[in-house]
């Protein structure tokens, strides 16, 4: 029997740090609930701008909500008018002080999740799901991937019994936790039914473990990934 785990948790405060970083006893419980609801509500807003990671830090009453994106221009808008916008409508949504930074994500074809996304924008447009597959895993390796696996599982090309299909190209070493893997999930609505897409994208092995932690440097990676 398989004992699967989630790539990302299993190497926090390895080679990994958390998405939400900050500490708190008594508001736990709603701060917990105010970042999901802070990550549901931009990721809704700003589907079209390709987002690919939220990483929400607090201090007192501030919070600071650093935006992953491949096409930032389309959150900053004419003149930063976007990201104003965006800060008084995310400011309804918690009692904090909000302070939003866009960065941008150079090399969208070896994003996990960017990849995992254009995958399910594919298959919702009605793409035959083994050609989208097969070319997420020939751009990745072309960008300098040193591995990637995409998996799809549904009703596959409208079919009426459910199934899985899977690519792989490279090295996932998934139990070495010095390995760099960045993992993404999304789902494709289609008329027939969500299918699920995964996508497990190997970076090489971080020898330098200080690279972890909310104030990290790059991290040093092997020259061959072994």
């Amino acid at each position: 029997m398989g004992q699967k785990t989630h790539p990302i948790g299993l190497r926090l405060g390895i080679v990994k740090t958390w998405n939400s970083r900050w500490y708190e006893d008594a508001k736990y419980r709603q701060w917990l609930h105010e970042d999901l609801d802070l990550r549901r509500y931009i990721k809704n807003k700003l589907h079209s701008a390709s987002i690919a990671e939220i990483n929400i830090e607090r201090a007192a009453d501030k919070v600071k909500i650093d935006i992953f994106s491949a096409r930032p221009g389309i959150i900053i808008g004419k003149r930063g008018a976007g990201v104003e916008a965006l800060k008084k409508e995310v400011q309804k949504l918690t009692s904090s002080e909000v302070f939003i930074n866009i960065r941008e994500v150079r090399k969208a074809e070896v994003n996990a999740q960017l990849v995992a996304e254009n995958i399910a924008q594919q298959l919702e447009r009605r793409i035959a799901y083994r050609r989208a597959l097969k070319r997420a895993v020939q751009t990745a390796m072309k960008f300098g991937a040193k591995g990637i696996r995409v998996h799809a599982a549904g009703r596959l090309g409208g079919a009426e019994m459910c199934r899985r299909e899977w690519y792989r190209e490279g090295r996932i070493p998934l139990h070495t936790l010095r390995a760099d893997i960045e993992y993404g999930f999304t789902e494709a609505r289609t008329p027939a039914g969500h299918i699920g897409v995964k996508c497990w994208i190997f970076k090489g092995e971080v020898y330098d473990h200080r690279s972890s932690g909310p104030h990290a440097q790059e991290p040093r990676f092997s020259e061959a990934g072994a």
